[in-house]
């Protein structure tokens, strides 16, 4: 377990006897459990040294902090500490803040230390969409042989990605790390902390397109991590070959590249995959000659990307079939997506953590195979940059074949409706909101029992009120 003095020996380059245990590093303080590292973060809204004694009443055994504090807090400085000081155990006792130059900068660099000091294999996932759903179905594939840690919901940023690294323990043999990209250089940046030897990348899409730039930009970022991977054998990069941008990708790696997808040329390839609505998809996998037919809980025909690429991480690792179908078969990896009753009766669909034209079809295209009048309550995509109108324009071409009644919300989602409108759906069956009040009001009106609506949008929208307003309450 990492050490108070494993921190300190990050920071200072010194070793010193202390031997506190630290359970974890945290940054809110309501998260604080005993024996924490809390990292005192200054915020737009809030700053983290306001919470220190909170942490320390929840039992926060050490916190990191960068600029002055209450007095009655004990305080060591480590920006002059040389091992010329003289210091013992004691010194270093719990309730201890310890004054860094910055606190997310030690933070990372605590995290960089531990990492090396684990001997672990470590799986790097990034991709536009499905990066959170495939890290924890990888995590539930490699779990059937190895003790293995994941990066708990989407903590994927230079403050997330460190905050995990330091739950890992000498006992833990694989870790998946979620990786988010937003700026060039973001992901080597993870890498350098993270040290993967796996790299999945899931597919290029246009979300974040409004600060990345392009498609060909995101396409730059994500490749980042396949170009962190060691060389073969022990780098291995899984890529989408369906997807065009990440295929290209095989040409800046040195790393063993292994291709899942839906076509043959692939090295893990599936076909014959059919959605089976809410008891989730089926289909037939293939490598090298065998054939598995395979049934799992995850919902709509898109998820079967999400199969191949763990079960491509399970065979890189070295499990066996019975091992890797099993992790497959586990159904506890279905994130986003949450199917509730209305009070009417209706099926809710709610996949309201965020949108992008990519999981905005996925998510139409599972609409599509359920039973029942279906109504597509649809938002805006938001930083979608130069391809704001042309992916509005997308889904609502797609919501006028699978939809009855379409319902938009947001200044951005009248692009969707006209699209509809264009591509053949009857006017009185498009309706257009600029709050989320009114939809509420005709959903509470119309929707009956035989209904299914799908409810989806930018996280910024709030639409997940939508549903709570309309959840059926026990």
């Amino acid at each position: 377990m990492l050490t108070i003095a494993d921190a300190i020996a990050a920071l200072t380059n010194i070793r010193l006897p202390a031997a506190t245990i630290i359970t974890e590093a945290v940054i809110d303080s309501r998260h604080t459990i005993p024996g924490s590292l809390f990292v005192a973060i200054p915020g737009e809204k809030a700053d983290g040294h306001d919470f220190i004694g909170e942490a320390f009443q929840r039992g926060a055994s050490f916190a990191l902090i960068q600029r002055d504090v209450d007095a009655s807090f004990r305080t060591f400085d480590l920006r002059a500490f040389t091992s010329a000081d003289s210091t013992t155990e004691a010194d270093f006792a719990p309730q201890l803040c310890l004054r860094v130059e910055n606190t997310v900068t030690a933070l990372q660099q605590i995290a960089r230390f531990w990492r090396r000091k684990m001997d672990v294999r470590v799986i790097g996932v990034t991709g536009s969409v499905g990066k959170s759903t495939t890290k924890e179905m990888i995590a539930e594939v490699l779990s059937a042989r190895y003790r293995t840690l994941k990066s708990p919901g989407n903590l994927n940023n230079e403050i997330g990605l460190p905050m995990t690294m330091l739950r890992l323990s000498s006992g833990h043999q694989r870790a998946v790390m979620e990786m988010g990209f937003y700026v060039p250089g973001e992901i080597a940046f993870l890498c350098d902390i993270a040290q993967p030897q796996v790299g999945v990348v899931t597919n290029i899409g246009t979300v974040h397109a409004e600060r990345a730039g392009s498609q060909e930009a995101i396409a730059r970022g994500k490749a980042e991590l396949v170009q962190a991977l060691p060389p073969a054998p022990e780098g291995v990069a899984i890529l989408n070959f369906d997807d065009a941008w990440v295929r290209k990708m095989e040409e800046k790696t040195k790393a063993r590249v292994f291709f899942y997808g839906l076509s043959h040329e692939a090295h893990l390839w599936a076909d014959q995959v059919e959605g089976l609505g809410l008891e989730g998809i089926r289909f037939r996998i293939h490598y090298q000659g065998e054939t598995l037919h395979v049934k799992i809980p995850l919902i709509g025909r898109h998820s079967v990307h999400t199969a191949l690429r763990a079960a491509a991480v399970g065979l890189a690792e070295g499990l066996n079939w019975q091992e890797i179908l099993e992790g497959l078969s586990q159904g506890h990896t279905q994130l986003r997506l949450a199917a509730v009753r209305s009070e009417s009766g209706a099926l809710l669909l709610d996949d309201t953590y965020n949108a992008s034209p990519e999981s905005m079809l996925a998510a139409l295209n599972l609409l599509d195979e359920l039973d029942g009048r279906k109504i597509a309550v649809l938002g805006d995509m938001l930083e979608l940059g130069p391809y704001e109108r042309g992916g509005h324009e997308m889904v609502g071409l797609r919501a006028a074949q699978v939809a009855g009644v379409l319902l938009t919300l947001g200044e951005r989602a009248h692009i969707i409706a006209e699209a509809a409108r264009r591509a053949g759906m009857k006017k009185s069956s498009v309706l257009e909101f600029d709050a989320l009040e009114p939809v509420v009001d005709w959903l509470k009106t119309n929707l009956s029992s035989s209904d299914v609506a799908l409810i989806k949008g930018s996280h910024g929208l709030r639409m997940d009120r939508i549903t709570s307003l309309l959840e059926a309450r026990s």
